[in-house]
């Protein structure tokens, strides 16, 4: 037990929060990347002689590559040691983005950055592991608030930042940004991380690689991603090719589970589940990527689909959301260690459903950009009530060697609810707006007067622009259907916000669940 102690009482050897900076720096450059291509698709299409449908595949695939490297950086780094893998990621990040950018094809471009996400999956869980082990657990909070900065304000800018780029220089120069900062990230974790001695290695000859494990994993998550990423798009079970993803994803696993819970060197530690608080925060970071992406794409897309808005002026919306961010992030990691962290993560889940209430009532046709800004104040206010706490409580009782395994497992439930949650975000919407569309057109009445009041306006507007009898008809009709269809889509994005606050209702009342920690404990890992 004597030799142990240096280890349990290991500290960096420069300033922590120097650490944090460097690594925060790392995670912030791939999270950004995750959204910054979403408004170049168009142009990448359009330069690499793609259809709008195979320009999808760019996202697709980089969010395949790096779902499949997420759960496994546990045992990636028990194999190459944690900053040597972490370096390792940097280097293959950045290499493929210089390729990304100089890519002459579309399916040159989908190699590279099959390899991009790759690297890019190591990047937010050795992060977050390294912050956990830098930092005393009263000050870890904190250090999570800066991790949570990353995690919540570089999606939000990305589209901002990708539109600006595109418009003003190539699509190329949103991956050739990442070349100076992942060489300067690079040299600067060489210099200032290292890895605590208390970190599992495996030993020569110890290694044993788990095919089958991995096998059941890498197709499972590549059938789960491309499922969500295509399903409502290819309408569901009603395809033969998204039932088969369906049938292939669950088989495979829940086949994982049963392998790795019997390997005595898992490549994915399936046995952390077995700790309620570790299982309950996966839970918490699935739904918070649900709720969170959710709220990022709601507002953005209204305003652009139904309110006119450019790309840019809805971005504008979001950054004020994600300015907040950056306040309530800091104040919530240094209160939050005051508080046992599931009273915290109810509380941040009770905001989360009065915010989407709030978000229902201020939500119309009619909605000005301060109502809108509102509403992104309001969803965007529990983020850090959620993450910071729900990240501090997936460390407690785990052993400190699995902290690698914790932010991997966490980080891949968090990515994974994205997905999910705009897959569920998409489908709401367009079955709800074809409800409404049908509900109105029933109450559809041309004996009503304000019907007909409406009609006899449109129609002399019409007339006033030189139509005849049959083109006034046929614009009055349209004008109808447009306006049925503005109304029907605007309260769909109504339902998405009942569906999200319920959901948050009910997480709610599981975050009392969660294990009750001493706030004023000095430990937040335990075991061997």
């Amino acid at each position: 037990m004597a030799d142990d102690q240096p280890n349990q009482n290991w500290k960096p050897r420069y300033n922590p929060w120097l650490i944090a900076v460097v690594v925060a720096m790392a995670a912030f450059m791939e999270v950004l990347d995750t959204s910054i291509a979403n408004v170049a698709l168009p142009h990448i299409s359009g330069d690499l002689g793609a259809s709008q449908d195979e320009s999808t595949w760019v996202l697709t695939t980089y969010l395949v590559a790096n779902a499949v490297v997420l759960p496994i950086t546990g045992w990636l780094s028990s194999l190459m040691g944690r900053k040597r893998f972490f370096m390792i990621c940097i280097a293959l990040f950045t290499l493929a983005s210089l390729f990304c950018g100089a890519a002459p094809t579309l399916p040159a471009l989908l190699c590279f950055l099959a390899i991009q996400g790759a690297g890019g999956g190591g990047l937010q869980p050795m992060a977050q592991s390294i912050m956990a082990d830098s930092f005393p657990p009263k000050l870890r909070g904190a250090a999570f608030a800066l991790f949570g900065m990353t995690v919540v304000v570089a999606p939000a800018l990305g589209p901002i930042l990708g539109g600006w780029i595109t418009d003003n220089y190539t699509w190329r120069w949103i991956y050739f940004i990442n070349l100076p900062l992942g060489l300067v990230v690079l040299g600067l974790v060489f210099k200032f991380v290292d890895d605590p001695p208390f970190l599992r290695r495996f030993k020569p000859g110890e290694m044993h690689f788990d095919t089958v494990g991995f096998a059941l994993l890498a197709l499972g998550v590549v059938a789960l991603q491309v499922l969500l990423d295509k399903g409502q798009e290819d309408d569901w079970l009603a395809s033969h090719f998204i039932t088969a993803l369906m049938v292939i994803a669950v088989v495979c696993l829940s086949g994982l589970v049963v392998w790795e819970w019997r390997q005595k060197q898992p490549i994915v530690d399936v046995r952390l589940f077995k700790i309620i608080n570790f299982s309950g925060s996966c839970l918490m970071m699935f739904l918070a990527g649900v709720v969170m992406f959710s709220s990022m794409i709601l507002m953005p897309e209204f305003l652009q689909m139904l309110m006119g808005y450019t790309a840019e002026d809805a971005g504008v919306i979001v950054s004020i959301g994600a300015a907040l961010v950056m306040v309530t992030m800091p104040i919530v990691g240094f209160i939050g260690p005051k508080f046992p962290a599931k009273y915290m993560i109810a509380f941040g889940w009770l905001l989360s459903a009065g915010g989407m209430y709030i978000s229902t009532k201020l939500l119309s046709l009619n909605i000005s950009f301060s109502g809108a800004a509102v509403i992104m104040l309001v969803q965007f206010v529990p983020l850090a009530f959620i993450f910071i706490p729900t990240m501090t409580a997936s460390f407690v009782g785990v052993p400190r060697d699995k902290s690698d395994s914790v932010s991997g497992l966490t980080n891949f439930m968090r990515n994974i609810g994205s997905s999910f949650g705009t897959a569920v975000v998409q489908t709401v919407l367009a079955r709800r707006q074809q409800f409404h569309l049908a509900r109105l057109a029933d109450h559809l009445s041309l004996g009503d007067p304000g019907v007909a009041f409406n009609s006899q306006a449109m129609m002399q507007h019409a007339r006033s622009a030189g139509l005849g009898p049959f083109g006034t008809q046929a614009a009055v009709v349209a004008q109808i259907y447009r306006s049925f269809m503005m109304q029907a889509a605007a309260l769909s994005f109504i339902d998405v916000y009942v569906v999200l606050g319920i959901g948050s209702a009910a997480m709610f009342l599981l975050s009392f669940l969660l294990k009750s920690n001493d706030p004023k404990t000095t430990e937040a890992h335990s075991g061997p």
